[in-house]
């Protein structure tokens, strides 16, 4: 099968530590099926990158990933406005792309990892090329989609009129189908984690390859600094743990808008010397900063299933993350403690709690799906929906002919 992605969900010269959940799939897919991918990267974000003096695209804008071809076209749109415009911006800003590779690489399928605008567009963009669409739904794309009323229409026109679509938890499914998904068209496909390298290991011989103190407690947090995440919550309750006596480094491993914001809220907190930031981190070091740590601690107010949490989770590391989305799915990977989201004063009290325990696993909790299961699920799906496309056009030619 040929398979043409589309997203903006996936690394980049400029973000090349971006979404490897996204990458390490179709990775895997590629060990049976032919993949390309075109990953629009949004103006702002090109533009950014090219301050702070980090990698420049090529003048081709193109791209090799895990021997992947990517194409990465300027997606213009209105920062922070007219988002029920986004579509149609994002649309208009892959079209050549779009139509390049549906000439040259004569995909069988369109797979779009992001409702909207990422889905709207190629559900578009699909059908002005005979093409069928599978969207997949990560969380955040549908489960804040109200939150924008000109973002909320668009989301459920993407997942209700794609040929496919792919929730990476049950919750999520339902949401698909609470918008009006055919649930005929819906699949639940976890994620993986590779677990060659997300694996258990020496909490001391991981420290000392990062140069880490060999004692004291180390809580961890690897995701985007957005205020999804919920990270101000995070500072909040590491406040609350340091007034009572509790002794700990907090490390957040990220980049994102919200950094200077969270870095004088550790300030003002009393918190500069236990709350640090480190940037961003290779995917590929992670499994040492989980094995280094006591806790890993996701604070988010809107999740699907946490790729972060299932990698603790092989490294033997224990969670404390927020009841939302797909994580309740998953808590029974290892010995973790859910809350509320947004309540400081719970995650403090969990956070304290796993503290006083055992906090290491020196065997992975329930065997981890790998990448190449969730890819053989997505393959799967994946043939179902391009034989109904097919059937469908087969079973419309005569009515259309006559």
């Amino acid at each position: 099968m040929r398979i043409l992605t589309m997203t903006s969900v996936f690394p980049s010269p400029v973000q090349p530590h971006y979404a490897p959940y996204n990458r390490h799939q179709l990775a895997a897919l590629t060990g049976r099926h032919e993949v390309r991918v075109i990953n629009p990267i949004l103006w702002t974000v090109e533009l950014g990158a090219r301050w702070r003096g980090k990698a420049a695209l090529p003048d081709d804008r193109r791209s090799t990933v895990d021997g992947i071809p990517v194409e990465h076209p300027r997606y213009w749109y209105p920062p922070k406005v007219l988002r029920g415009w986004y579509g149609h911006c994002y649309r208009r800003s892959v079209r050549r792309a779009f139509d390049r590779a549906v000439a040259n690489f004569r995909p069988d399928l369109v797979f779009a990892p992001w409702a909207y605008p990422d889905g709207w567009a190629a559900v578009r963009l699909g059908a002005r090329a005979n093409l069928p669409v599978v969207v997949k739904l990560h969380g955040s794309d549908v489960r804040l989609a109200g939150q924008f009323a000109g973002r909320v229409g668009q989301t459920a026109r993407a997942v209700c009129q794609a040929d496919g679509v792919v929730a990476v938890s049950q919750d999520l499914a339902n949401h698909a189908d609470g918008l009006g998904a055919d649930p005929r068209r819906i699949r639940v496909v976890y994620d993986g984690v590779d677990a060659s390298v997300f694996r258990p290991g020496s909490l001391a011989a991981s420290r000392k390859r990062l140069g880490l103190p060999a004692d004291g407690n180390i809580l961890l947090f690897i995701g985007n600094l957005v205020p999804v995440k919920g990270l101000d919550v995070l500072i909040r309750a590491c406040g609350r743990l340091a007034r009572a006596g509790t002794e700990f480094t907090c490390l957040m491993i990220g980049q994102g808008p919200l950094r200077a914001s969270l870095e004088r809220q550790a300030a003002a907190e009393g918190l500069r010397d236990r709350v640090r930031l480190l940037g961003s981190k290779p995917h590929a070091d992670l499994a040492d900063w989980y094995r280094a740590a006591n806790l890993f601690v996701l604070s988010s107010h809107s999740e699907g299933v946490p790729c972060v949490l299932l990698e603790a989770a092989a490294c033997g590391t224990p969670f404390v993350a927020s009841r939302v989305g797909g994580i309740p799915e998953i808590a029974h990977f290892g010995p973790s403690r859910l809350v509320p989201p947004g309540n400081p004063d719970e995650l403090a009290r969990a956070i304290a709690a796993s503290l006083a325990g055992p906090t290491r696993s020196v065997r992975p909790f329930p065997p981890m799906r790998a990448h190449a299961d969730a890819a053989a699920d997505l393959e799967a799906f994946f043939n179902e929906v391009v034989r109904d496309y097919h059937a469908a056009r087969d079973r419309a030619a005569p009515a259309l002919a006559a």
